[in-house]
C-alpha cells in the first residue's frame, strides 16, 4: 500500500493512502511491449491528466488499472486496495473512451440504472438532481425521455458524464471525457469538474486536448513508447522544455524521447 505521510501545523503526522498507485506496470500484446515499467501515484483530491499520441497506450493503462485486461507484472492499487479486487472499484465511476449507452434504454432509464449500480438511493429529489445535471451540461430535459438510440455522439457523451458526476464516487476515471463535445459543452463539463474538485473528488483522465489538461490538471504524465518521460505539473513541463505553452512542450518532450531511444 502506497501512503503519503503529512506533518500538520501541530507537528503531528497523518497518513493518507494514494487514490491510485501503480508500480512497475508491464503490459504486452502479441509479444509487443505496450507499457514498460510504468509507475505513478495520484493523491486524493488530485486532478491528474494522462496524455500521449494515438496508440501510446493510454486506454491500455486505464484498462489495466480497472482490471479489464491481464498485465504481465506490476502492482496497482485504488485507495490502497488491489485493483484486481472488486472492492477496489466500489469507490469509482468510469467513462470509457467510446461510450455507448444500451440502445433499448431512454436517457432517464440509463441514469437510473447507473445510479442504482453505484448504490445511490432513489430518494425524493433525485429526479430533480438528474434534470439539474442535464441542464448544467446542456442536455435537453425532454431528451431524457427519448431512446438513446436517437442520441448524437455529443448527447451520448453528456449522458455518460452526467451519470458519472451524479454517482457520488470519490474517484472518477474518464477516458477522453471531452470526446464529441462542442466548445460550449466542453466549457460546461469543465465547470462541473471544477465543482467536483472543490468537493475533494479525485479525477484521473486521459485527453488529447492539451489546453484542457493545462487548465484542469494539478499534475500530468506523458505516456510515450510505453514509458513516462515526464510526470509533474503542466507548468513544470512548460518550464522544462523552455516554451510558453503545453502543446509545444509536449512535442519537444516526445521528440527528445525519440532521439534518446
Amino acid at each position: 500500500m502506497e501512503e503519503i505521510i503529512e506533518i500538520n501545523n501541530s507537528g503531528a503526522a497523518s497518513v493518507t493512502t494514494n487514490a491510485i498507485s501503480v508500480k512497475q506496470l508491464k503490459v504486452s500484446y502479441r509479444h509487443t511491449a505496450i507499457l514498460k515499467d510504468v509507475s505513478l501515484n495520484v493523491s486524493p483530491g488530485e486532478f491528474f491528466g494522462l496524455v500521449g499520441v494515438n496508440g501510446a497506450g493510454k486506454s491500455t493503462f486505464i484498462k489495466a488499472l480497472l482490471d479489464f485486461i491481464d498485465v504481465d507484472s506490476g502492482e496497482l492499487t485504488i485507495f490502497g486496495v488491489n485493483s484486481a479486487a472488486t472492492k477496489a472499484r466500489e469507490s469509482l465511476a468510469f467513462l470509457p473512451e467510446r461510450f455507448v449507452a444500451p440502445y433499448y434504454l431512454t436517457g432517464e432509464e440509463f441514469i437510473d440504472y447507473m445510479l442504482s449500480l453505484h448504490g445511490v438511493a432513489q430518494k425524493r429529489g433525485t429526479e430533480d438532481k438528474v434534470e439539474a445535471m442535464a441542464a448544467a451540461l446542456d442536455l435537453r430535459i425532454s431528451s431524457l425521455k427519448e431512446s438513446v438510440r436517437n442520441y448524437s455522439k455529443g448527447m451520448t457523451q453528456k449522458l455518460g458524464l452526467a451519470a458519472c458526476f451524479l454517482s457520488g464516487k470519490k474517484l472518477l476515471v474518464l477516458d477522453e471525457p471531452m470526446s464529441g463535445l462542442d466548445p460550449k459543452a466542453r466549457v460546461l463539463v469543465k465547470r462541473q469538474l471544477l465543482a467536483l474538485k472543490a468537493k475533494g473528488t479525485t479525477v484521473f483522465f486521459s485527453s488529447h486536448l492539451l489546453a484542457d489538461v493545462e487548465e484542469l490538471a494539478d499534475r500530468m504524465t506523458i505516456l510515450h513508447q510505453g514509458e513516462l518521460p515526464f510526470t509533474g505539473t503542466p507548468a513544470e513541463c512548460i518550464d522544462l522544455h523552455q516554451t510558453d505553452n503545453l502543446e509545444t512542450a509536449f512535442i519537444r518532450c516526445i521528440d527528445a524521447e525519440a532521439l534518446s531511444s
